[in-house]
């Protein structure tokens, strides 16, 4: 398979697994404590276990009656799954990985827009996306042809988990729990390329927040103490620091 067919093939899948994206935001678009939503804001339940998470919003009565969009739309979500899927594709190549990678950025991206929208990460994704990276990874350690080690993976997602619960312990206001679950998935995939890897991955994930953090402060919209959604900005580092190790690999 030729690169620019490869990267193709990366942006058809980001932009279809982007586009159903919508409604599982929607439904995990909650605060802390409260249950996932099981209706439309106008009372329509949302159908069964699969159609019910997967798909577009509005749903289909608020289509056929007076009801409007709501949620996040779909080619915004769907765009940016492709645009990350298909830079992956051109830095890893047709090593086995890309499989992995391409599988983990939709979760990603569905956990940011969760992150932005109510500062939640939810339980449900996190800790089954370091399964399923640790998981995936294993089975292309197994492949010929790959490119990283699953042990540092391993060791990654055990040392990013535990520095970011050191952070938590220090700070829970300012990193929260959801946020030491990711760092578990994250810390697996930029270890699989090395300790360079995890660091660059790390350091581009905080230098990204306190540059936000910074704006918003320029901007009069946040003080200093503000607490800010940091999830985003860990699966952005842990993105860049990704896209470089596979690319040097």
């Amino acid at each position: 398979m030729t690169d620019l067919l490869l990267v193709l093939v990366a942006v058809v899948w980001g932009a279809a697994a982007g586009a159903l994206l919508p409604r599982a935001a929607y439904r995990f678009s909650v605060p802390d404590e409260e249950p996932w939503r099981e209706a439309c804001p106008e009372g329509h339940p949302i159908g069964g276990r699969l159609r019910g998470w997967v798909g577009r919003t509005p749903c289909e009565a608020c289509v056929e009656g007076p009801g409007t969009p709501y949620g996040p739309r779909a080619l915004p979500l769907a765009a940016v799954t492709a645009l990350l899927c298909a830079a992956l594709a051109a830095a890893t190549g047709t090593r086995p990985e890309l499989a992995v990678w391409l599988l983990l950025v939709p979760v990603g991206v569905l956990l940011a827009a969760v992150d932005l929208r109510v500062r939640r990460l939810p339980n449900p994704l996190t800790l089954p996306l370091a399964a399923a990276a640790l998981a995936l990874l294993g089975l292309a350690a197994l492949a010929p042809e790959h490119a990283g080690d699953w042990t540092t993976a391993l060791l990654g997602s055990l040392a990013l988990g535990a520095g970011y619960l050191v952070l938590h312990l220090l700070n829970p206001g300012g990193m929260g729990f959801g946020d030491v679950k990711l760092a578990l998935g994250a810390g697996a995939v930029l270890g699989w390329y090395g300790w360079p890897t995890v660091m660059l991955g790390t350091f581009a994930g905080f230098l990204l927040g306190a540059a936000y953090g910074g704006v918003l402060v320029l901007a009069r919209r946040a003080g200093r103490k503000t607490a800010i959604a940091f999830g985003p900005f860990l699966i952005a580092g842990a993105f860049l620091g990704l896209l470089i190790g596979a690319y040097t690999a």
